[in-house]
């Protein structure tokens, strides 16, 4: 017996003097931290129950695996600071109980906890901080995703302190209001709860100037239609559909819409850096998120991988692309499940996944650039003779996108090849500069009717039904231009409310406080070519 009670007499040392009075009685300590459902962070309370007995490790509280498994790394985890807990009974709760937890970010808040239990810190010292960070085996502290959302929902809470890891300064010195401090290591933690060190608190890198975009619309050669097209769609917030031949420029041209919007606000970065940081996109050295998204899948994505979801949910491009360009080449070449699934984001900018624990929401308002060829060997219309697709190839391939989908797209463009001297010439286009000046003079018209509550949406391409006759009634002979085109195009309610709506944006690129007869033609030039024609070359 008395062989055994060395090792007892050591751990007593090492983890404080908790049990050294009785045994029998079991301690109980408290930690503060979250888990997220989609961008939402639920609080979780880890309870952590101590006593001396048996070597056991349980946690409860409808855990995942890699929260299960964080057993391991924290026993490891404390080992590396002294604190042995071979010979205590050890309990931990994540409470509520009926919400899921899953990732790795629980490990602070249970070592710490566990520490306040057995008495190797101070119990108070854990009260109103929120922790959260993964353990290594060595007890080095590392990185999560989803901080900043994790912070946004804590200071939501009224929560005013809390710990991350160090590689998440940056992202999480963007929260005001709430005093966040930084920890490289469990050691460190230690220290800090014991009032024997400060940790530092989260700061900022220092702001790098906004880089200019690579690419300039000064470089595409030819497609006037198909510039224009861009800049309407840049300035109303526009869908945009894009039919042409393999060369005629559809990819060049989406990638240079990101160059064409304003500037992302201050709220609006939020927003898209918390997207990206519980995606887990976001690099440590990396704040706030400025540029515009611009996310391109491959036609070969899932439904899953194009609008989110998975056992944790994840955003999916829809979501990545929140406030940027999401564009799909080649569109008749993706699924059509993953196609149809774009329907509720394109009308909510939401997207909605429900599982059997929680539903999570995540935010997808993004402009859609959609490219496809003519024909299914893509040289309809060139001129030369090589398609050999029959117009009931031709058809069928066209029908792989469905009429609703088509129908949510505002702009629809058709690309011709591009005729040689275009292609040889030196004069360049008009840059990207020039036409960001005249789309941020046309949002600026577009918020300013929501500052006077004409409206309640701030583009044009995103106003509510209710809004659209208000704001982008035609003068009697757009009215009755219109009307004709009805008729002759059979154009759909959704389609008409979308000519109206690029209409008021064609008249805010000119300044126009009335959407005017040639307003409303060029809005319906841009909706009434057949996606069966064979585009002339130019």
């Amino acid at each position: 017996m008395r062989g055994r009670e060395k090792p007892a007499r050591i751990a007593r040392a090492s983890i404080g003097t908790a049990f050294a009075e009785d045994r029998s009685i079991a301690m109980l300590a408290t930690a503060l931290s979250a888990t997220l459902v989609g961008l939402t962070a639920h609080p979780v309370r880890v309870e952590v129950d101590a006593m001396r007995g048996p070597p056991f490790f349980e946690l409860v509280g409808l855990a995942e695996a890699a929260v299960r498994e964080s057993r391991v790394r924290v026993k490891s985890a404390l080992s590396q600071v002294g604190v042995h807990i071979n010979e205590c009974r050890i309990v931990v709760n994540l409470a509520p109980a009926d919400v899921k937890k899953t990732g790795s970010g629980f490990d602070l808040a249970i070592a710490a906890a566990v520490m306040g239990a057995v008495g190797a810190v101070p119990k108070e010292s854990l009260n109103g901080i929120l922790f959260a960070g993964e353990l290594s085996l060595e007890g080095t502290v590392q990185p999560l995703r989803g901080i900043l959302a994790q912070l946004l929902g804590a200071r939501s809470r009224k929560v005013k302190r809390a710990i991350v890891p160090n590689a998440n300064a940056a992202e999480a010195a963007l929260v005001d209001g709430i005093e966040v401090r930084t920890v490289g290591s469990l050691r460190e933690l230690v220290e800090a709860l014991r009032g024997q060190a400060n940790l530092p608190f989260a700061r900022q890198p220092p702001s790098a100037p906004q880089a200019r975009p690579e690419e300039d619309l000064a470089e595409v050669r030819g497609q006037p239609t198909a510039r224009r097209a861009l800049e309407i769609a840049a300035a109303g917030e526009h869908n945009l559909l894009m039919i042409g031949p393999p060369g005629a420029g559809k990819t060049m041209l989406a990638r240079r819409l990101p160059g064409l919007l304003p500037p992302l606000s201050t709220e609006e970065a939020l927003e898209v850096t918390a997207i990206h940081s519980v995606a887990g996109l976001l690099s440590a050295a990396r704040g706030l998120s400025r540029g515009r998204p611009f996310r391109a899948p491959h036609h070969t994505v899932s439904e899953v991988g194009l609008v989110g979801g998975g056992d944790g949910p994840r955003p999916g491009e829809v979501s990545l692309a929140h406030h940027g360009v999401l564009f799909l080449d080649e569109i008749a070449e993706f699924r059509r499940a993953a196609l149809e699934a774009l329907r509720q984001p394109l009308e909510d900018g939401i997207v909605t996944i429900s599982r059997a624990h929680a539903k999570a929401v995540f935010p997808a308002r993004f402009l859609l650039v959609c490219a496809m060829n003519p024909c299914p060997c893509g040289w309809l219309g060139d001129g030369t003779g090589r398609c050999t697709c029959t117009a009931e190839r031709v058809r069928a391939y066209h029908g792989k996108v469905s009429g609703p989908l088509v129908d949510r797209i505002d702009v629809h463009v058709a690309l011709p090849p591009v005729h040689p001297e275009a292609l040889q010439s030196s004069a360049l286009g008009e840059a990207t500069d020039s036409v960001r000046t005249r789309v941020e003079k046309a949002r600026a018209l577009q918020r300013d009717r929501v500052r006077r509550a004409e409206v309640s949406r701030p583009t044009n391409g995103s106003l509510l039904a209710r809004d659209v006759e208000r704001v982008s009634k035609p003068c009697p002979a757009g009215k009755q231009l219109l009307s004709a085109a009805l008729s002759r195009l059979s154009l759909s309610a959704r389609a008409y409310g979308k000519v109206l709506r690029v209409s008021r944006t064609i008249a805010d690129l000119e300044g126009s406080t009335a959407v005017r007869p040639h307003h409303v033609a060029e809005a319906i030039g841009l909706r009434a070519f057949d996606r069966n024609a064979q585009p002339a070359a130019a």
